[in-house]
């Protein structure tokens, strides 16, 4: 069965959704950039005694900063961006901390750090996840070490995803929106099920 998380989640109504839906992580952006930005004392409030995976994103931070954030969260993950992701991913599993490492070609799935989950997301130097494009499959086939597809997967198109490349997982943020930071709650419960049953 396919590993789901839930990112981009700003709300606790939108947190318990993703969990009574069966996801097996929620994501929060900690990156003031983002539409879905979420301070690090809130991203705390908002995980409280959540019982999946939760998974801090940050963006351009060194490995302390990084682990600060994670500390000050609770947060069990971290889903680190920017040019110190290799140096924020090698500390936090170091400290124990799973970690979600985001790769945008798949000749850098095999990079990642041993012990981190790839991630393959559409690339934006902006927005550092969460646009809604969707990754290109094809470049996926074939690829037999596990990790967690993203990049504009939706309701729509998880299953067709799912049976291409057979990840070991698969995200979503900006396709399961009513507006920027706000979850539609159908679209969350119906990606989870079609994520799930594929």
């Amino acid at each position: 069965m396919t590993w789901v998380k839930v990112c981009g989640l700003t709300r606790p109504e939108d947190v318990a959704v993703a969990v009574d839906a069966g996801a097996d992580a929620v994501g929060f952006v900690s990156h003031p950039g983002s539409p879905r930005y979420v301070s690090l004392p809130a991203i705390a409030e908002l995980i409280v005694d959540v019982p999946v995976l939760t998974v801090v994103l940050t963006v351009e931070l060194g490995p302390a900063a990084a682990l600060t954030a994670v500390e000050v969260t609770g947060a069990l993950g971290i889903q680190p961006y920017g040019a110190r992701a290799g140096d924020v991913a090698e500390a936090a599993l170091a400290a124990g901390i799973a970690v979600l490492y985001p790769v945008s070609r798949p000749a850098e799935i095999s990079a990642a750090p041993l012990g981190a989950t790839p991630l393959c997301d559409t690339p934006d130097e902006i927005m550092y996840g969460g646009t809604g494009r969707v990754f290109d499959w094809s470049t996926l086939r074939g690829i037999e070490q596990d990790f967690i597809l993203a990049g504009g997967l939706g309701p729509d198109n998880v299953t067709d995803a799912i049976r291409r490349v057979r990840p070991w997982g698969v995200d979503a943020s900006s396709r399961l929106e009513a507006a920027a930071g706000v979850k539609d709650p159908g679209k969350v419960a119906a990606f989870v099920q079609e994520a799930k049953s594929a």
